[in-house]
């Protein structure tokens, strides 16, 4: 499962069985997220965290780093079965962005920072995914 935290929205994506591709869940308000997971977690069986790292392009904290550092102590913390990895989240929301507007969808619909959120949080699973098996070869 992948996290893309914020402030205000989360996004979260999950992969198939075979951890080939990633999927968006849901984005939700972020003081919602962890009554989500546990709820989540009745029915499904989650073996990693991927949690987005905000870094700028000199690879420093931002203004979001701390927050989502937070986050994911909170969540190794409530979930201490659950392994949580941390991942450069550079880019992901831009590449969304792009995502969604070649994907077709109406301009209006383009603006539901929500979708935004969900599909940052794809990304960020279908990179973690990449990279992983790349490493493996």
């Amino acid at each position: 499962m992948a996290i893309d935290y914020g402030r205000k929205r989360v996004g979260i994506a999950v992969t198939d069985p075979g951890q080939m591709i990633a999927t968006a869940l849901t984005a939700l308000p972020e003081h919602q997220v962890f009554t989500f997971l546990r709820i989540y977690m009745k029915s499904e069986q989650i073996e990693k965290f991927v949690v987005g790292k905000p870094v700028n392009l000199q690879n420093e904290a931002t203004d979001a780093t701390e927050g989502a550092d937070k986050f994911a102590l909170k969540l190794q913390k409530e979930f201490k079965e659950i392994a949580v990895e941390r991942l450069d989240e550079r880019f992901t929301s831009v590449l969304a962005q792009r995502a969604i507007m070649a994907s077709g969808v109406k301009k209006k619909d383009r603006k539901n920072k929500y979708l935004t959120d969900e599909v940052s949080a794809v990304i960020l699973l279908q990179s973690y995914l990449e990279r992983r098996d790349f490493l493996k070869k």
